[in-house]
Parts: structure tokens; C-alpha cells; sequence
């Protein structure tokens, strides 16, 4: 039964190859997006189960994201937010609830916020949630772009479509915007016409603006983040192999070629009938991305960026380091720590929480990244940092920064070269 979803069999070409490419899952989730968001409106027109608020009352505000995976740099994007919102508007005047893919990976997370569980088909939970509440605050990084899931995009977006269709707040906090598919531009320009988006570079608000949104400009959050002590990220380091002397190189890898994760109906009943796409298997429906092109450029940057270590570690007293900014950089990390050589350890996000993991990056005194926040948040440590990116964040990080000769590109020709030549700056 295994060879009818073998490529070029019924996988590919017969029903279920049929069925998934007219379906287009992505699309179909934007149409069932599109009636529910005027659905919204519709009883906003008939002042049908209406939460308005009122002078006296607490601003209650949905927190729309992409927390609850073990992504450091999503987590601690939110609980500054947080800590923001509570700073201007008061504790007794907020009521706050967030959305997490998985609360059990955000428990003691995000103090006194109401956490609440974001579905895999989530247009009927956003139906339901976003009229309880007074406004919408977006606030995942990625917020507008194809490169990762078009979904991700569609749920804030949609919910910030819900805010506006109610005339309530609906705003995007800390925001890039990228590539879109042309599906997803034309379901964000439909619905975040009246959304206010706070973008943390100008390219970001030249996307948006070419599609009529309002914006202003303005930075990550991430940036005034406070972690645990440096005294806890050095303990970590020491129970590891740290001598507390030698100056500490981090790495912090990813798989940047099996983006973007999409729905794939095929591919699903192929894993539920006879256990097939495991490796490739993201969650629910949705699958990353896949094929022998996609492995062999892994390979030549897991390589080059193994290069560039060894080369540069030889002769040095450094201590190099792995870290996983989210729980599916493990992979990457043991990966790359393999071809190092000597056992590096890897302090991965899925055992560490977010202030120990930050506090882990300050200690450090250089760093090689394809992650955005593992840069944004070292930084204030004045960790010497360089980006090997996938996408356009590093490389509007690296050029607001007046350091466009310290970012390269994951596919780059001679990585391991042109790593090594960074690191010897």
C-alpha cells in the first residue's frame, strides 16, 4: 500500500494528488477566513453579542501569536509586550488574553494572562474569542510573509480583521512584512485596511504601505528584554564544560530549507494510513518542506558553517556552543555539534526557558546566527554578532545597524569561507 503515495503514483497523480491540488488548503482556509470576518460584521450590524467597553472597565486585549512552540524569540517578543502594555495603561486597567499553540509549553509564561488554546483550524475559535475582548494586538515578528506558513499570517490577519469589522482596536505590534503569496496579500490588504501596524524596520512599512495599510515605524520588543542574570546563564555554562575563562563562541543553526510549512492533505493521509512523511511532519495537516535539493543545500550549510568553527577554534582558547532558539533547531544543533567535532554542548529552548536561554547568549562573547532574536537579544550584552540568514529580518537587522558586511546568506557559495573571514574580523 506504501508505493500508491510513492512519488508518481496516486499520491502524485491520481485522486488524492487531485483532490489536494484543487482544494489549496491555504486559500480554502482564507475563503472560510473571509465569510466569518463578515460574518463578524454582520452582527456588529445588529448589535448582536456585543462587548464594548466603557469608561471604569479594564481594557481587555487578545494577544494574537505564535507562542506555545518553544520559540524563544516569540515568547520573549510577548512578554515584554506585556510588560509595555501594563507600564502605560496599569494592571487594573488591563485584562489580557493570549493565544498559545500548546499552553502546557507556555505554563509560567506571561503573568496573569488569561492563556487560551489556538486550534490547528482556528476561524471558528476567532469567531468566537475576538468579541470578547475590546481590541486585537498581532504580535508575532513574521507577521506578513509566505516564508513560513501562510496560515500564521492568515490567523493574525484574520483576527485583526475581526477587531476592525467590530471598529475595535487592531493593531500589529513589532512587525516585518516580506514576500507574500498573492493569495495572502490580497486577504491582508482586504482586512488590515483599518488595523494600525508598528513596524520594527522600513522595509517592512514600504511592504505594507504599497498595499494601503496604515503603519508607524518603530523596533522590536525583544529589545528590552530582561533575562535572568548573567550568573545563571554562566552556571549553565559551567555544568556543561565552561571553565569560566575562555571566551565562548554560539552558534545557533536551523534547517533554513524546509520552509514553508504548509497543508498538505495527501501527505496527511499518507502518514495516518501507512506512516510515511514522518520526518518532514510539522503538525496536524501541515508538513514542511521536502525534496533532495532542499537536503543537499542543508548539508553544504551545516558544512560550511562546521568549517568556519573548527578553522577558527583551532588555535583560539574558545568554548563553542549550540543554541536552539526554538524547539525544532535541536536537529540543527546536535547536527552541526557533529560535524564540530568534541562534543560542543547544545542548550536547546525545549529545557530551557527563555530567561536562561537569553542569559546563556549574554555570557556568550561571539555569536554566528540564522536566528533574528538570538542576535536581537544579545545584543544588549554586547555579544559581537553575525547573521547567515534565509530571509529579509537579519539582513534589516544587520543593515539598521550599519553592518551589511556582517550578514550572509544561507545558500551563499564558499559559506564556510566567508564565515571564517567574519569571524577573524
Amino acid at each position: 500500500m506504501g508505493s500508491l503515495f510513492k512519488r508518481g503514483s496516486l499520491f502524485k497523480t491520481g485522486i488524492l494528488g487531485r483532490v489536494a491540488d484543487a482544494l489549496e488548503p491555504d486559500r480554502v482556509l482564507m475563503e472560510i477566513m473571509n465569510g466569518f470576518i463578515e460574518a463578524t460584521a454582520v452582527k456588529r450590524a445588529l448589535d448582536v453579542d456585543q462587548e464594548s467597553w466603557k469608561p471604569g472597565q479594564p481594557l481587555k486585549l487578545l494577544l494574537a501569536g505564535y507562542v506555545g512552540t518553544r520559540n524563544t524569540g516569540a515568547d520573549v517578543r510577548v512578554e515584554e509586550m506585556i510588560r509595555q502594555f501594563r507600564h502605560v495603561v496599569g494592571d487594573d486597567e488591563l485584562e489580557l488574553t493570549i493565544m498559545s499553540i500548546n499552553p502546557q509549553r507556555t505554563a509560567g509564561y506571561f503573568r496573569t494572562v488569561r492563556q487560551v488554546e489556538l486550534p490547528v483550524v482556528f476561524p471558528k475559535f476567532l469567531f468566537d474569542e475576538c468579541p470578547k475582548h475590546h481590541g486585537v494586538v498581532a504580535c508575532e515578528g513574521s507577521m506578513f510573509k509566505s516564508k513560513f506558513a501562510s496560515a500564521l499570517s492568515t490567523m493574525m490577519a484574520g483576527a485583526l480583521g475581526m477587531a476592525a469589522a467590530e471598529n475595535k482596536l487592531a493593531v500589529g505590534y513589532g512587525a516585518e512584512a516580506g514576500a507574500m503569496s498573492p493569495a495572502l496579500r490580497d486577504f491582508v490588504k482586504r482586512h488590515c485596511q483599518h488595523a494600525l501596524v508598528q513596524c520594527r524596520n522600513e522595509p517592512s512599512r514600504e511592504v505594507l504601505g504599497r498595499l494601503g495599510i496604515r503603519t508607524t515605524g518603530g523596533t522590536d520588543t525583544a529589545w528590552t528584554f530582561e533575562p535572568a542574570p548573567l550568573s545563571e546563564g554562566a552556571r549553565l555554562l559551567r555544568e556543561r564544560g565552561w571553565d569560566g575563562e575562555k571566551r565562548v563562541l554560539v552558534m545557533c543553526p536551523i534547517n533554513p530549507f524546509w520552509w514553508p510549512v504548509k497543508p498538505d492533505l495527501g501527505k496527511a493521509a499518507a502518514r495516518a494510513l501507512v506512516g510515511q512523511f514522518k520526518t518532514e511532519h510539522y503538525r496536524s495537516i501541515y508538513f514542511h518542506h521536502s525534496s533532495p535539493e532542499a537536503d543537499a543545500k542543508y548539508d553544504r550549510y551545516l558544512d560550511g558553517l562546521a568549517y568556519a568553527v573548527k578553522q577558527f577554534i583551532r588555535d583560539r582558547d574558545v568554548f563553542p556552543i549550540m543554541v536552539g532558539m526554538e524547539m525544532v533547531d535541536r536537529l540543527s544543533c546536535e547536527a552541526l555539534a557533529q560535524r564540530i567535532g568534541g562534543d560542543p554542548p547544545c542548550f536547546i529552548s525545549d529545557e530551557h526557558d527563555m530567561f536562561q536561554l537569553v542569559s546563556v547568549l549574554r555570557n556568550c562573547d561571539y555569536m554566528v546566527s540564522s536566528r533574528f532574536h538570538a542576535i536581537v537579544t544579545s545584543m544588549p550584552g554586547l555579544v559581537a554578532s553575525a547573521g547567515v540568514t534565509m530571509d529579509e529580518r537579519i539582513r534589516n537587522l544587520m543593515n539598521d545597524r550599519g553592518h551589511p558586511e556582517l550578514f550572509l546568506e544561507v545558500d551563499d557559495e564558499d559559506l564556510g569561507e566567508k564565515t571564517l573571514e567574519i569571524l577573524l574580523r
